[in-house]
């Protein structure tokens, strides 16, 4: 049996958090779920394992047994992520975690005034938040680390497997991964929903159930 010895893994897991201020921002459903369970089939396997974790993000049941690292935003993830795989040779990075699509670029009181001040913002009239596309991370890796498998993940609020494979696809290609892995939005709310492993030979794999995913891609992997 193939197996991850000697092989060096760093998971990221869990929701990003976008500060408005320092007490408020926004941030997603992702509770790590699926990272904590890679987490486990990649020790399983005699991985190292890096354990890059949300503010929110649930830990693996063997977290004293990993490395652990924690982010804030998109952009603290990505940087985290960029310093990790240039100062160590990481063989995978899985991309399990939720990343904001936008990112607070500037806040006004409502008479158009820009609040700069840090802390926390004055709470009795709303803000007016400006948006900003944030970076995508997955895209970057490859370029910090050439040599590492990515493997990304991609999710989409649609019950159209043809759809949900073709999007994956277009971001594997985009990204450089070695695969993605699809799912539908369902997903946040159960532990059942299929999941789809997509190769860059065009293969897909589907499994049931997020734990199943996890240990089913870590034996890919392992294979591999």
């Amino acid at each position: 049996m193939q197996t991850l010895r000697g092989k060096k893994v760093l998971i990221t897991s869990g929701g990003t958090l976008e500060k408005w201020d320092n007490v408020r921002g926004h941030t997603n459903l992702s509770k790590g779920a699926m990272g904590c369970f890679l987490a486990e089939a990649a020790l399983t396997a005699g991985a190292e394992v890096i354990y890059l974790h949300g503010y929110f993000a649930k830990l693996p049941d063997n977290a004293s047994k990993m490395r652990l690292m924690t982010f804030e935003g998109i952009e603290d993830l990505g940087a985290k992520i960029q310093s990790i795989v240039q100062n160590e040779f990481v063989d995978f990075v899985i991309m399990a975690a939720a990343g904001s699509d936008w990112i607070i670029d500037k806040v006004y009181d409502q008479s158009g005034n820009l609040l700069e001040e840090q802390g926390k913002m004055p709470s009795d009239e709303p803000p007016i938040i400006h948006f900003k596309k944030a970076p995508k991370v997955l895209g970057q890796i490859k370029g910090w680390s050439p040599d590492t498998t990515l493997i990304g993940f991609k999710l989409e609020a649609t019950d159209d497997v043809d759809y949900l494979i073709s999007r994956a696809q277009l971001r594997m290609d985009s990204s450089k991964a070695g695969f993605m892995v699809a799912n539908s939005s369902k997903s946040l709310y159960g532990m059942d929903e299929p999941h789809f492993i997509i190769a860059q030979s065009g293969e897909v794999v589907r499994i049931d159930g997020k734990e199943k995913t996890a240990k089913k891609l870590v034996e890919i992997l392992a294979n591999r």
